[in-house]
């Protein structure tokens, strides 16, 4: 199991690859929904940042590949406990759970977690970094998932309540 060092807070990347442009009325629950989703996750204990456009004010506009149709999804929390909660237990998970009405699935991992220090603003070209680092080299302190956690089973149990 993986234990949080000392001085550092948890990064977390999201990507997937969506089935209609955003402004397709079959996205619209989807994206009506972000502002509200974004707004509990900078409320919610623990958390420190989220990667944003400032058109948008989410990361919908942020392009990391040609593909329009990738998105990503960055934030920061001070704990994995911390983004846990935010992820399993609002209204987060609603929408996690109909995430095939509005993604792909994915033939590669989707989600990374690693350390950062304190104060540090990830990149998305860091983050995309990371997210390829367990593939190619297994979970380590470097980059992780929920099931190098402490309490793994816990966090499953709720991820798939």
């Amino acid at each position: 199991m993986i234990e949080q060092p000392a001085g550092t807070h948890l990064a977390q990347l999201n990507v997937g690859r969506i089935r209609y442009a955003t402004d397709d009325p079959r996205m619209a629950a989807f994206m009506n929904a972000l502002d509200a989703v974004n707004e509990i996750a900078e409320r919610s204990p623990g958390f420190v940042w989220r990667l944003k456009d400032e058109a948008s004010n989410n990361a919908t506009g942020v392009l990391v590949t040609p593909d329009p149709s990738f998105l990503i999804n960055m934030s920061v929390w001070e704990k994995p406990a911390h983004l846990e909660h935010f992820v399993w237990n609002t209204v987060h998970k609603r929408f996690y759970v109909k995430k095939g009405s509005w993604f792909a699935p994915m033939d590669k991992p989707h989600f990374v977690m690693w350390w950062i220090p304190m104060g540090h603003v990830p990149s998305p070209q860091e983050a995309l970094d990371r997210l390829e680092h367990p593939t190619q080299n297994g979970p380590s302190e470097h980059a992780f998932g929920w099931e190098s956690l402490p309490d793994v089973e816990r966090i499953m149990q709720q991820r798939c309540a």
